[in-house]
């Protein structure tokens, strides 16, 4: 990990470039649950190709911008956990189930048939990718065993809990094998944890416990309200949080400044680094970078600058490329302004 002082990062995804992805086909499907192949503006052949080279643009805006802890900005991946969720044994990719999204749209979905079973790497070649092309810290996102349990239709589990702790079991596998790759940093992508607050509290933090099982580099766990191009009404409160304590991760990473965040909760996680959204992805306007340095300072309140890691609210998949690495530039250098602050105050 990066020893600066209040480190900046990303949640995870960075715009796809409007030559890769049909951005009005991607929007229409919401976020999508199964496979959307026919986002992709490049013939598969071509493909691969494709995504590395937007991958490349990606790492050098986040660099570029002064970001600390970066992604490969999850280009090839049409959702935040489509990709992988898809990728397992035990799921009909052919026949999809319906599933109910947070806001009640029925949505098609991962069919689960059989038992779930990690049968190859998924995400590897991407670390292996990111690591060779940059020397900042790197991060590798997962989607969480809650939120795949959640986002699927069970043909096959008789209980939910044993069906989210095998999310766990296929979670740890690539984590490790992720590990191994190069990550500095695994966080798993798990905002379907506030739906379901009581199913959360009794299975949350053993499959969040599971997945990152013997894992030595730092790992993180990210619960957001939804992408704001997608979600506008959010709630100034999480109905599932503080229970995060009690997890082995040792950062939380949360949205906080688009729903304008009670920050006291975050005196429930002391024992935790907090990865503060301070970034707000549903408003075009960019922030100054004093408007981002008056949202760390009021976070300071609650956290010590020694746990504090300041990122966008969520993913910017959904932005423009210019607006998200205009946000970027203005993170860091709010950062840039606190850090200096309280270097001079010691």
């Amino acid at each position: 990990m990066t020893e600066t002082l209040i480190p900046t990062t990303v949640v995870g995804s960075y715009p796809q470039p409007d030559w890769l992805v049909d951005h009005v086909m991607l929007k229409a499907h919401i976020v999508p649950r199964t496979r959307l192949k026919a986002v992709w503006r490049v013939a598969e052949p071509f493909l691969e190709q494709a995504q590395d080279d937007a991958t490349l643009l990606a790492i050098r805006d986040m660099e570029r911008a002064g970001i600390d802890i970066i992604t490969d900005g999850e280009i090839r991946r049409e959702s935040y956990s489509n990709r992988f969720a898809t990728a397992l044994e035990g799921i009909d990719i052919d026949n999809p189930g319906i599933v109910k999204t947070s806001g009640g749209v029925d949505t098609p979905a991962p069919r689960v048939v059989g038992r779930i079973r990690r049968t190859g790497p998924v995400e590897v070649r991407d670390v292996e990718f990111l690591r060779r092309n940059s020397d900042r810290t790197i991060k590798a996102t997962l989607p969480g065993p809650f939120t795949m349990a959640r986002q699927a239709m069970n043909d096959f589990y008789r209980d939910f809990d044993e069906m989210v702790m095998d999310y766990a079991v296929v979670l740890n596998e690539e984590a490790h094998a992720l590990q191994a790759a190069g990550a500095d940093v695994i966080q798993l992508d798990d905002p379907w944890l506030r739906t379901d607050p009581q199913a959360a509290l009794r299975i949350a933090v053993p499959a969040i416990n599971r997945a990152l099982q013997g894992l030595s580099v730092t790992t993180a766990v990210h619960l957001c309200f939804g992408y704001a191009a997608v979600v506008n009404n959010k709630p100034s409160g999480y109905a599932f949080l503080p229970e995060l304590a009690d997890s082995v991760a040792q950062q939380i990473s949360i949205e906080a400044a688009q729903p304008k965040l009670d920050l006291g909760i975050l005196a429930d996680l002391s024992s935790k680094q907090i990865i503060l959204g301070v970034i707000d992805l549903g408003e075009a306007k960019v922030e100054t970078p004093d408007e981002v340095a008056a949202r760390l300072r009021a976070a300071l309140r609650y956290v010590p600058a020694a746990r504090l890691i300041a990122a966008p609210d969520c993913g910017m998949k959904y932005l423009p490329r210019d607006r998200a690495y205009q946000k970027l530039a203005a993170l860091a250098a709010g950062a840039a302004i606190v850090r200096k602050e309280l270097t001079q105050n010691e």
